[in-house]
């Protein structure tokens, strides 16, 4: 580094410090339940349904804190005076609320937490707080936490990229989970967005056999911002496909504060025109793919999503004045495409996340619905 860059960075390491406001409070336990009581303390439903740890580990938590160990800090952001919202600290406030009586799996329905794989002190096992000596409850009461509050007055992107490192990395989100919470502070009108469109009919058979497990995790969501990003800026994508999406989604939440680059309506009338003829022409078995026997395979298959979502763009609005015949036509072409030998290198397999594959079963899907149409 030059002798004249380096004041430069010192200048932009000081002005993005100054952005930052922070202070550090020491709270108990019984003081966060009150305040999430009295709506002091926000934890968004988003959050809520995020709450995974087992009550195993929940329990063991609350031995902690009887044992009195040491527990790391929660982050909050301030969103008004004396108001803040939790994020990042889930699992072990809610863990907290769960014995105290409110489970946050279930909002509003009390849920008494029994203690359970407590190794330190097995005695504690099968007891709820109720159950438990004066002393310990009051104990648990009176423990500390450290509470570090980002002030309102920080810069939200600051505020933004704080969320993202804190939460990235976790094994209990899915990566579209932590895009979910986290592009709230930057804006959530596109992640709304998102959430609407994961509920529209047609999408929701053709993503028939995405498994549960998966739609709870917010897959559903990440396959709708996959078919926009992939579409709009499909010649940025090289190899890192949650890279990708992230940076994608930052975009468009970025630009909402300016001109927007992300028209709602018009998008959200490709996606479902794109959906409407994918579900006739192919039903709920769009994207699983074909085994060597030629038979329709029950798992989902993300690369076939991909090249046929994408596939089909270019003649989109060509295909939506066909009949249904045509349309069932399209469906056979696309089924033939599955069984395609050459179709097949791109979509089975490891190690075809790259561009030239993804290109190469996009282009493939495209040529087949030109023929079609020929």
């Amino acid at each position: 580094m030059t002798s004249s860059s380096a004041p430069e960075l010192i200048k932009s390491v000081d002005s993005a410090v100054l952005r930052v406001r922070t202070r550090a409070v020491d709270v108990s336990f019984n003081e966060l339940f009150d305040m999430y009581n009295s709506e002091e303390l926000i934890i968004n439903p988003d959050f809520q349904r995020l709450f995974r740890w087992s009550e195993g580990k929940q329990s063991q938590f609350i031995e902690s804190l009887i044992l009195e160990l040491p527990v790391p800090p929660i982050y909050v952001i301030e969103i008004e005076d004396g108001v803040y919202e939790l994020i990042d600290g889930l699992q072990r406030i809610s863990s907290y609320f769960h014995f105290r009586g409110y489970n946050s799996r279930n909002p509003g329905s009390p849920d008494d937490l029994a203690l359970s794989e407590c190794d330190v002190l097995p005695e504690l096992n099968g007891l709820t707080y109720k159950k438990l000596p004066q002393s310990l409850q009051i104990k648990l009461k009176r423990h500390f936490i450290r509470m570090e509050v980002l002030r309102r007055e920080s810069d939200k992107h600051l505020r933004y990229h704080m969320f993202k490192r804190l939460n990235t990395g976790g094994e209990i989100l899915s990566p579209q989970e932590i895009r979910n919470c986290t592009i709230r502070i930057l804006n959530n009108t596109f992640n709304e967005f998102l959430k609407k469109l994961a509920k529209n009919n047609d999408f929701d058979n053709c993503m028939a056999s995405l498994s549960d497990e998966k739609r709870e995790q917010m897959y559903m969501e990440e396959y709708v911002l996959r078919f926009f990003a992939l579409k709009n800026n499909g010649d940025r994508y090289s190899k890192e496909v949650g890279d990708f999406l992230t940076e994608y989604m930052e975009g468009i939440a970025k630009s909402e504060n300016k001109n927007s680059i992300f028209d709602y309506n018009t998008e959200e009338k490709l996606f479902i025109l794109t959906f409407k003829i994918l579900n006739k022409a192919l039903g709920d078995a769009a994207f699983s793919g074909v085994s060597r026997k030629g038979n329709i395979m029950e798992a989902f298959s993300a690369l076939l999503f991909e090249a046929i979502t994408i596939g089909v763009q270019r003649r989109l609005i060509d295909l939506s004045t066909k009949d249904d015949k045509f349309i069932e036509k399209l469906g056979q072409a696309l089924d033939e495409a599955k069984r395609d030998p050459e179709f097949q290198k791109w979509t089975k397999g490891g190690g075809k996340n790259y561009a030239a594959a993804l290109r190469n079963r996009v282009d493939f899907v495209a040529r087949k619905v030109d023929e079609c149409l020929a």
